[in-house]
């Protein structure tokens, strides 16, 4: 018996509006993020717990820190050099769980400043920039996880490579989290094996 109008669906009832957005995303190739983004860093972090944004007090630039079971690490968000790290961090601070608003103490240029952290733990960073981009994690096909950049506010309408692109796949390690920087110029994805950066110069300023 059909359910009657604007009656919510049993639980576990695929649709076919679900099934054609789910069969959307499991199509979709991974494929490189569009100008102005340009991926920076692809880079191995073992037992990695989550990541936080910060800025370089000298020059402003993005700064992404990382919290792992082999301790903290800071990685310049413009050059994806590793700028420091502390293999042995004050096991009272060295993951976010031990605070309310789940920061742990930055480290190197940004040594003593809270840095928010997400993750394992929770939290999470920003999914839209100042000038429209939007990020969305999705799971077709649970428990892999696949990150969906668009830049027409998250509808996902139309071809993959229009409108919205599946920049990356998690199906080897957990997901831990993926969003923008504050700034709007670094887009993070982590998962607890890997971290992987892009950037871009400069946020348009609207009109």
């Amino acid at each position: 018996m059909s359910s009657p109008r604007g009656a919510a669906y049993p639980r576990g009832v695929i649709t076919d509006h679900r099934r054609t957005i789910r069969e959307r995303y499991l199509s979709a190739p991974v494929m490189a993020a569009p100008e102005p983004w340009r991926k920076l860093l692809d880079r191995p972090v073992g037992g990695l717990l989550g990541i936080g944004f910060a800025v370089h007090p000298d020059t402003g630039q993005d700064l992404v820190m990382t919290v792992s079971t082999a301790g903290h690490g800071l990685f310049d968000a413009v050059t994806g050099e590793i700028v420091a790290r502390d293999r042995d961090p004050d096991p009272d601070t060295s993951t976010p769980d031990a605070e309310p608003d789940l920061a742990c103490p930055g480290l190197g240029p940004v040594e003593g400043v809270p840095v928010r952290i997400a993750g394992l733990f929770g939290g999470g960073p920003h999914r839209t920039t100042p000038d429209g981009w939007t990020l969305d994690v999705v799971a077709p096909d649970w428990p892999d996880h696949r990150v969906i950049l668009s830049a027409d506010g998250g509808g996902h309408r139309g071809e993959p490579g229009g409108s919205w692109w599946h920049i990356h796949h998690a199906s080897w390690s957990e997901f831990r989290t993926a969003g923008f920087s504050p700034s709007g110029r670094t887009l993070a994805v982590a998962t607890s094996s890997d971290l992987t950066l892009w950037t871009r110069e400069s946020v348009r300023a609207f009109s």
